[in-house]
């Protein structure tokens, strides 16, 4: 058997998030909704990425975002997610090895381009996106590298990519190797619209293939189709050795068995944007967790990525986590 060498393998949605910025009445002219998220075809997408002069490209996504996220902290991570083989391809590649995270996957040479999400900022700070999710929904199994699954610590799913059905045998393929070799599936649900679509599908994986479930409070709930957060945390005890739900200014819970940890939130300096807040709840907590520590640890440090994550805008941190997380 190999040498463990990485923490943390992520599989999820490989998207370049660009930012420019732009006044009200360019949203109206667009037909863009201001605040909302829009899902553009490719055409749309190109049109708006050639208006976007002088524009900041980095490599996101929610998976991409955890992943950068430990690496941050000096945490060893990689990442699985489909590009193609055109300019924001380069760039997410580019931008993903500049951060130290391990990235090969093979890029597409056919078929859409390079996922995007082009984010317009309105002079009141307001956030606007138009996403194009293009080549990153064609991952297939046969992008598994197992030789990284073999390596890492824990597998660390984006349930966002579980809509399309050969993402879906990509992650089966990922989570029936970990296991057969002694490693750890996580699961993040990603959006209650995710669970809606395939509650059936992911209560039974996290039954049979999750370790540590990630979620926010809004996504158990729904999960089990139950009225309370005491209801959903009866369930999933049932189903998974460990769920973390996220409870926004509330802090979050853990729990794992007969045990509940109550992790009040870190103090933060203000709330500017919640994008990426859990992604780096995520990557603090499955920093301390590969490091051994104990829960209300790894709960700390997750709340610490998340209060850093807040204050700014995007969802890569400003200060290297290393310096917060421990410190």
């Amino acid at each position: 058997m190999s040498m463990v060498e990485t923490d943390v393998v992520g599989i999820g949605n490989a998207i370049v998030d660009v930012f420019t910025s732009c006044g009200d009445e360019f949203l109206k002219e667009n037909g863009l909704v201001k605040g909302a998220m829009t899902l553009v075809d490719e055409a749309q997408a190109s049109a708006l990425y050639e208006t976007m002069v002088g524009a900041k490209e980095s490599s996101g996504g929610s998976a991409a975002n955890t992943i950068a996220g430990i690496a941050s902290m000096g945490g060893q991570a990689s990442f699985i997610g489909k590009i193609r083989n055109d300019k924001l391809g380069a760039a997410f590649t580019t931008d993903i090895h500049s951060l130290g995270v391990h990235f090969e996957t093979a890029a597409a040479t056919t078929g859409a381009s390079t996922a995007r999400c082009l984010v317009f900022v309105t002079p009141d700070a307001q956030r606007t996106m138009a996403t194009y999710l293009g080549a990153c929904v064609n991952l297939v199994p046969d992008d598994v590298n197992t030789a990284l699954i073999l390596e890492a610590k824990i597998t660390y799913l984006e349930g966002y990519l579980w809509d399309p059905p050969e993402a879906k045998l990509a992650f089966r393929k990922a989570a029936r190797f970990a296991h057969e070799n002694g490693r750890e599936i996580a699961l993040s649900l990603s959006d209650p619209f995710c669970v809606d679509r395939y509650r059936k599908e992911f209560v039974e994986f996290t039954r049979t293939e999750v370790d540590i479930l990630f979620a926010n409070e809004d996504e158990i709930i729904s999960l089990y189709l139950v009225k309370t957060l005491n209801e959903a945390v009866v369930e999933v005890r049932k189903h998974c050795k460990t769920a973390v739900i996220t409870l926004g200014a509330r802090g979050s819970l853990i729990v794992c068995g007969n045990d509940v940890y109550n992790i009040s939130p870190a103090s933060s300096e203000g709330v500017v944007d919640t994008t990426g807040a859990g992604d780096l709840y995520a990557a603090g907590f499955l920093f301390g967790y590969t490091r051994g520590c104990d829960y209300p640890t790894c709960g700390l440090y997750g709340s610490r990525a998340a209060a850093e994550i807040i204050s700014h805008y995007g969802a890569r941190p400003e200060t290297r986590l290393k310096e917060i997380i421990v410190g």
